[in-house]
């Protein structure tokens, strides 16, 4: 896809966050977003603000126009869009059909590749804002692509045109591999936030201020060294700063102190498995944890 012969006329389906940083990607790689469509108040702002002159259509229209249709629509909608694209003979053959959920992989499109489509699944790894500053963190943004064998170069080819890196991931693999990146970001950001909360509670004026430093350094140290870089009580296995913390935590936050318990019995497994914790301490500490009587 080096050549000008080889520029798509590309469509987006759903300019939500992740939709409208794509299309503005294929934009800046040469690609014509030629139609998009939006229904919220929230994603024609966003399709103003990202894909500025590109006209809202009926999704059917919008597959009228396109070589490349992305549809980027929550996980839970995309097979009944692909059923009622396919109902109206939406699809035409030969154009590409690329989903960007990260539960399904090809196979979803499997109505629509029946009609023609060329079918692939392009799931960017990053949380997005609806900003501008969403298409700069697509560089170097590991995507997981799952498609047929014989469409593999094209998804590649895209993937890099949006500065992104192809990661494969198998078809029958695809809600293990979303799973583990709802489990690492999503709950990353509950548990920062009850954090600050409990900080505040605590007195500290700046809770985002003093976690900075600390959450970052935990994630860099993590990611250089797994279960090596655990820190803290439950790694040390000192059962009564557990049990303190889950004394006050049950009196301010009883919901905060289910949390505390389940991630600590995670982490105390981790730790013995890792060498860090010996099963000696790990008895105290998990009779600590497993008491549920304090909240």
């Amino acid at each position: 896809m080096d050549s000008a012969e080889s520029r798509l006329a590309v469509g987006v389906v759903g300019t939500g966050r992740v939709g409208s940083a794509l299309g503005a990607a294929l934009q800046r790689a040469g690609h014509r977003v030629v139609a998009a469509s939006g229904v919220s108040e929230q994603s024609v702002r966003r399709a103003d603000k990202l894909l500025p002159g590109v006209p809202l259509l009926p999704p059917q229209e919008v597959l009228a126009g396109a070589d490349l249709a992305l549809l980027t629509v929550p996980d839970d909608a995309l097979p009944g869009l692909i059923e009622g694209l396919v109902a109206t003979g939406s699809i035409k053959p030969g154009t590409i059909l690329a989903h960007t959920s990260g539960r399904f992989g090809f196979t979803v499109l499997d109505p629509a590749t029946r009609a023609g489509a060329l079918p692939l699944a392009l799931h960017p790894a990053m949380t997005f804002t609806g900003t501008e500053v969403d298409v700069a963190r697509l560089a170097g943004c590991s995507f997981g692509v799952t498609a047929p064998d014989p469409l593999r170069p094209i998804a590649e080819a895209l993937v890099v045109e949006m500065g992104g890196e192809p990661e494969w991931i198998e078809e029958a693999a695809r809600p293990l591999y979303h799973a583990a990146l709802a489990y690492g970001s999503n709950y990353l950001v509950t548990l920062v936030a009850q954090a600050e909360d409990l900080l505040a509670a605590a007195g500290v004026r700046e809770p985002g201020r003093m976690l900075g430093p600390l959450l970052g350094a935990a994630l860099d140290n993590a990611l250089r060294s797994g279960d090596l870089a655990l820190t803290g009580p439950v790694a040390r296995g000192d059962a009564g700063t557990v049990a303190a913390h889950l004394e006050v935590l049950a009196e301010r936050d009883p919901q905060a102190a289910r949390g505390y318990r389940a991630l600590g019995r995670l982490t105390a497994d981790r730790a013995m498995a890792s060498g860090m914790l010996s099963a000696e301490k790990a008895e105290s500490l998990l009779g600590v944890l497993n008491k549920e009587s304090d909240v």
